[in-house]
């Protein structure tokens, strides 16, 4: 009885495992009608950033929060805010505790994740808030950056 059982776990444990396999890849999958992330060191991002002349979306999170995760499986793959945001904007995506993350963690002073900016294309913070976002309050998020990038303000 006891092999039996056991038997039955390991099963309904590959299953599962295959089952959540399939979900991520669903999710990978709709990130390409999301929001597209720079592929890149920060420097080069900030670079890309003035050559294109446009402000900067950036995500600093943590690989350990929810509401990072969260972000990371609603928010960002929504077309809306991908249309929104690959139009508008450098979008840029850092891990606090990893490579660039951990310094541009300090120079923001980031302390909750996931920390959400709008900065300039030189790096200069216009609009933040920390936190899970919907898709529809991302992009407000968005366009108050844009707002006060504006030469006018």
């Amino acid at each position: 009885m006891k092999i039996l059982k056991t038997s039955l776990f390991v099963i309904l444990s590959i299953i599962l495992f295959n089952i959540s396999g399939s979900i991520s890849a669903q999710e990978h999958h709709n990130t390409k009608e999301g929001i597209q992330f720079f592929e890149g060191s920060w420097d080069e991002a900030i670079a890309e950033a003035k050559k294109q002349n446009k402000p900067i979306f950036l995500d600093v999170y943590a690989s350990w929060c929810g509401p990072c995760k969260a972000l990371k499986a609603r928010t960002f793959p929504n077309a809306d805010a991908g249309k929104y945001f690959n139009e508008n904007f450098i979008n840029v995506s850092l891990d606090a505790e990893k490579g660039d993350g951990i310094q541009v963690k300090r120079d923001l002073n980031v302390h909750s994740y996931p920390s959400l900016f709008i900065l300039n294309s030189e790096g200069k913070p216009l609009v933040y808030t920390a936190g899970f976002l919907q898709a529809e309050e991302l992009i407000s998020l968005g366009k108050a950056g844009l707002k006060n990038n504006s030469p006018n303000n």
